[in-house]
């Protein structure tokens, strides 16, 4: 059964439905986006998530956008998240000063320094006692959807046909266009580890609990 993330959650609300029905991880934004969350945010959610009878299942995601290590530490020790998400042009340079398991989000657009985080993914699932300076999360491939300009939460579906080929080589978290009623189609066409969701479960740009709870049954519900 994939691992389930809900993404881009701004309330202690949305939080407990997430995990209510189900989510595995829930991503908080702290990049600058109409997602984002301030510290103060995070902690209410973080402590709703924490008392939740599932919380040993749950576990929290702090997305970042080209942030100073330092700051994104910070932030991290702040909240309590358990894995960090770089969706940004992060190096392994700047990701090795990380003190947290990371995931690192792309978008099959080609640059140099996508393909270094990916042959180091591959490198480390071949040779996991090796130690190459950045500590991934279960998962540290997330792919979306290449959107010039853009760094995710965009609601364009991602390639399919080019995630399955990575999936078939290493585990990778699919986003990009996810919504209830495409995700059981997105899950036989590229088998991936797990499944990430964010405008798929909103209306009118504002999170929905039925959209969250449908989006997480119809991932429940494949056999």
């Amino acid at each position: 059964m994939p691992t389930i993330k809900v993404c881009g959650l701004r309330t202690r609300e949305h939080a407990l439905a997430a995990a209510t029905a189900g989510a595995d991880w829930i991503g908080l934004v702290f990049a600058p986006s109409r997602r984002q969350v301030t510290v103060a945010q995070a902690l209410e959610i973080a402590t709703t998530v924490h008392q939740h009878p599932d919380s040993q299942r749950v576990r929290l995601v702090g997305l970042f956008v080209n942030e100073h290590p330092t700051h994104v530490n910070e932030i991290a020790d702040a909240c309590g998240v358990d894995y960090i998400q770089l969706s940004g042009d992060e190096t392994l340079g700047q990701a090795a000063a990380i003190t947290r398991p990371i995931i690192k989000a792309i978008r099959m657009d080609g640059s140099t320094n996508e393909q270094h985080w990916i042959d180091l993914a591959l490198r480390c699932a071949n040779d996991v006692n090796q130690d190459r300076g950045v500590t991934f999360a279960p998962c540290p491939l997330l792919v979306d959807a290449h959107v010039p300009g853009s760094y995710g939460g965009t609601g364009v579906r991602a390639d399919w046909t080019r995630a399955a080929n990575l999936a078939r080589q290493h585990a990778l978290m699919l986003a990009g266009g996810l919504k209830p009623d495409n995700v059981a189609e997105a899950i036989a066409a590229v088998q991936p580890w797990g499944v990430d969701v964010s405008s798929g479960i909103e209306t009118d740009g504002v999170k929905d609990a039925a959209k969250i709870e449908a989006f997480i049954g119809a991932v429940r519900s494949i056999q």
